[in-house]
């Protein structure tokens, strides 16, 4: 046996998974080939054992030019996407590249001056636009827990996994299944820890190398590389390969959970490994590389908009504590005994710092509220506590580890966070938390018992998560910077309340002031950083000879037109006024030397027409700013609308007394815009003209986009509006049918059921299937998408009204004409789905059925 063969035949366990050197495996997985070159890409030195049958060359590969391999122009376009990429960087990624064995996926880098070029059989697939409408579908999304779980329930969507779980990380390196998408009929990870040595620490380096991991059959054999080693006896290190062959420890894991195939995508924040998306499959599976190439993409964003959620969570935080600080202030400035005040708010301060106990010891009286250490163990935590902190916030997650004897109590504060609330004495406010492992919960079926493979039964999450709990024995969840940096403004505060009456106050009153308003510009200017990126992450191709300072400002641009376009369309009901748009852009062009006029009656604009306008105007606003009236003194431009007889509006942009015009040379993203999205979008009619005095523009708006402001606003037929459905409105053992052909749409309305409690919701992607399980299955309730491509839901209906079984009906057309005047009397609701319409809609329904 080879020193480097990592299949070896000494005991295997958790224990040295962190030495197996996983990134130079010797092999590759099955399902394609890869061949492995000089820094130039002239000449194969190494390939794998499939590559020749793959690739249907016969005879010695290693030595060939890599034209004779694979011909002149599939070589020529190699070399050109190689010549984009940075030594170590992620690998380009080239679909339907043809080479004498066939067409192929291909993927291209550079590592160790070596270029490693891996081959999989081509597939067709739209990732751009699979990725586009993943993340849209996220975008919105302003709370961490509600993405994460939508997260997984759309990955399981996209790809098809029996389970799809968000693994989130600890700070000690064990991780914690924060969100799941699942199988029916699969036991549940959900809330799930796992110990560190699960993902060993060079694995955890190549998910921040190689954002995305596929095992497509834990059981499947490996194709060894020809040779495994070279001339100076090194392996070809496969760290950003897609094809790199998997450690037999972790797949013996997967096959001991039954697990035969599976897909992580790393979620990285703050340049650090947060959790990965982990998907596991019951049979054996492979993604194609447009699938994969897509799953990266919505990783990438997720990642990004996570890590805007979280400085925004963390500056929210920040905000909060420093008005419950300012709260406390303002009362102690009328209140003479602060021992008193701390005493009767304490419950209040427990909110500051997440924990399961506070502790108030003030002059040797301790006051106590919720999980913390007996009282006669408080004077010897203070004077242990004194002797390390020197006046300063001191904490730990192990308080066992510095004070003897207190193990006694860990069960119920194994950590500890103190600030002290004076600079002589020996008084504290204290934050604890418990032990660990009493509040970890081991999800799904405590007596499951997992297959023991030939390399030892510690190999199961079980096993591993038992042993794991005696390493983490009489440990609290470790404090974080947050919490220190939340504490240090607390002990600020407090300090100051303390020294009001003496000549420190003003000193340390100015201490807590900086240090908050550094805490709060630094939060927010992380946070505008991180949505800023994400902003940056769309693009148009760049016009040949455009500057690209030019095309990035005016991308901006439209963003924030776009942006406030959606701004007002969520608080408009739908849409706005068309005067709101034009000052939202004009505005910054006002002044004295410049004359703007804007005259029209109250229109409003619909959703559709809204957006659209936004990034015309927009488009129009900044030319003139550029080029036209508004780009100099003296410019004037005018903008009026008028109705016709029958609703269309016309609207006339004019501009004067500013540099003479020419008609543009090429048509550009904007021209273009400006000419063609009213016709295109709106199916209305626009004309520039370029006169020489100004430009004049003309935009027809057909009346199906128009309204009045007077005109009050009326929810479509059937449409429920009204305030947010509170929890517990739906009976938890309620059973619906939910008619749905789209896996995506059900998966969205199955996740806003079950954010009500309800769990058990059948599905039919057909009306025949949904008619079949009527036969056994009766629910309280049916939901029916009216249009299901290949035909409608109407006989369900029927059926339905024949059992005396509520339902609603749920459509994507702007009006009700798919709906028979038989069923006029049935509720129906808008999509995309609407959680307030929905469970609003169906506790009416039942609401009806038990008056009846």
């Amino acid at each position: 046996m080879n020193k480097h063969d990592s299949n070896t035949a000494a005991p295997v366990d958790l224990t040295n998974c962190d030495r197996e050197p996983i990134h130079l495996p010797g092999s590759i997985q099955p399902h394609g080939c890869l061949i492995a070159c000089d820094a130039r890409a002239a000449m194969v030195l190494r390939h794998t054992a499939n590559t020749g049958t793959m690739l249907g060359v016969s005879g010695e590969i290693n030595g060939l030019p890599l034209e004779q391999l694979l011909g002149a122009e599939a070589t020529h376009t190699l070399r050109n996407a190689l010549a984009t990429l940075r030594e170590g960087v992620r690998p380009a990624l080239l679909s339907g590249l043809k080479v004498p064995g066939g067409v192929f996926d291909v993927s291209i880098h550079i590592f160790r001056l070596t270029v490693i070029i891996e081959f999989e059989p081509a597939s067709p697939g739209q990732p751009l636009q699979l990725a586009r409408g993943l993340i849209g579908r996220i975008s919105d999304i302003g709370d961490i827990e509600p993405l994460v779980r939508q997260a997984a329930r759309l990955i399981r969507g996209m790809l098809e996994y029996d389970r799809v779980m968000i693994y989130r990380f600890e700070q000690d390196g064990s991780g914690k299944v924060a969100a799941e998408a699942k199988r029916g009929d699969l036991e549940s990870f959900l809330g799930q820890y796992f110990p560190a040595s699960d993902i060993p620490r060079q694995a955890r380096i190549l998910y921040l190398k190689n954002t995305l991991r596929i095992i497509g059959d834990a059981s499947g054999e490996r194709v060894g590389l020809v040779p495994v080693f070279d001339a100076s006896g090194e392996a070809l290190d496969l760290s950003l390969a897609h094809l790199r062959s998997v450690s037999p420890i972790h797949c013996e894991y997967l096959r001991n959970m039954g697990v035969a195939a599976s897909m992580s995508i790393s979620i990285i924040v703050d340049g650090a490994l947060w959790g990965l998306i982990a998907c596991h499959h019951y049979q054996p599976r492979t993604l194609s590389m447009a699938e994969r190439v897509a799953a990266e993409m919505f990783g990438e964003f997720f990642s990004l908009h996570l890590t805007s959620l979280r400085q925004k969570s963390r500056l929210a935080t920040a905000t909060r504590a420093r008005a419950s600080l300012d709260r406390f202030l303002r009362l102690a400035s009328h209140n003479a005994d602060i021992g008193q005040l701390l005493t009767e708010n304490l419950p209040d301060f427990n909110t500051l710092v997440p924990c399961d106990g506070i502790g108030l010891w003030m002059n040797g009286v301790w006051t106590s509220f919720g999980s913390v250490p007996p009282a006669a163990a408080i004077a010897a935590l203070s004077r242990h506590i004194g002797t390390l902190a020197e006046a300063r916030v001191w904490a730990t997650h192990a308080l066992s580890q510095s004070m003897p004897g207190a193990e006694d109590f860990c069960a119920q504060a194994a950590g500890v966070l103190a600030i002290p609330l004076a600079q002589t004495r020996r008084d504290y406010l204290f934050f604890f938390r418990r032990e660990l492992v009493q509040t970890l919960n081991w999800a799904g079926n405590p007596d499951k018992t997992y297959t023991t493979g030939p390399l030892g039964d510690r190999l199961t999450p079980r096993q591993s998560f038992a042993i794991w709990k005696q390493t983490v024995h009489q440990q609290a969840q470790p404090w974080t910077e947050a919490d220190r940096e939340i504490a240090e403004v607390t002990r600020a505060a407090l300090v100051e309340v303390g020294l009001r009456h003496s000549e420190l106050m003003a000193e340390e009153r100015s201490r807590a002031d900086v240090r908050q308003r550094m805490l709060n510009e630094e939060l927010n200017h992380r946070v505008k950083n991180i949505l800023a990126l994400i902003k940056s992450l769309v693009g148009q191709p760049i016009q040949e000879g455009r500057a690209l300072t030019d095309y990035v400002a005016s991308l901006k641009g439209r963003i924030q037109a776009l942006s406030f376009a959606h701004d007002q369309v969520v608080r408009g009901d739908g849409g706005g006024p068309l005067t709101d748009l034009l000052n939202a852009e004009l505005s910054p062009y006002r002044q004295p030397a410049i004359s703007i006029a804007v005259n029209g009656p109250p229109v409003l604009l619909n959703s559709r027409a809204f957006s659209v306008m936004a990034l015309v105007l927009h488009e129009l606003s900044t030319n003139a700013a550029k080029y036209g009236a508004l780009s100099r003194p003296g410019g004037r431009l005018d903008v009026s609308w008028s109705l016709a007889v029958h609703g269309d509006c016309e609207i006339i942009w004019r501009e004067t007394d500013g540099p003479l015009v020419s008609p543009p040379s090429r048509t550009g993203f904007g021209t273009a815009l400006i000419d063609r999205s009213v016709p295109y979008d709106l199916d209305g009619h626009s004309e520039v003209s370029y006169a020489r005095e100004g430009v004049v523009a003309r935009f027809l708006l057909p009346a199906k986009h128009i309204s009045l402001a007077e005109q009050p606003s009326h929810a479509a037929a059937g449409q429920v509006t009204g305030k947010e459905p509170s929890k517990g409105m739906l009976a938890a053992d309620m059973k619906v049918m939910l008619v749905e052909d789209q896996m995506l749409i059900a998966l969205d309305v199955e996740g806003m059921l079950g954010d009500h409690g309800v769990l058990d919701v059948m599905t039919s992607a057909s009306a025949d299937d949904a008619l079949s399980r009527l036969v056994d299955y009766t629910p309280d309730v049916a939901i029916l998408d009216v249009n299901l491509g290949a035909g409608t839901s109407l006989a369900v209906a029927r059926e339905l009204v024949g059992r005396g079984i509520p339902f609603l009906f749920a459509t994507g057309y702007g009006n009700s004409e798919m709906i028979p005047p038989d069923f006029s009397w049935i509720p129906v609701i808008r999509k995309p789905y609407d959680s307030t319409s929905l469970i609003t809609t169906i506790v009416r329904l039942l609401e009806n059925r038990d008056s009846r």
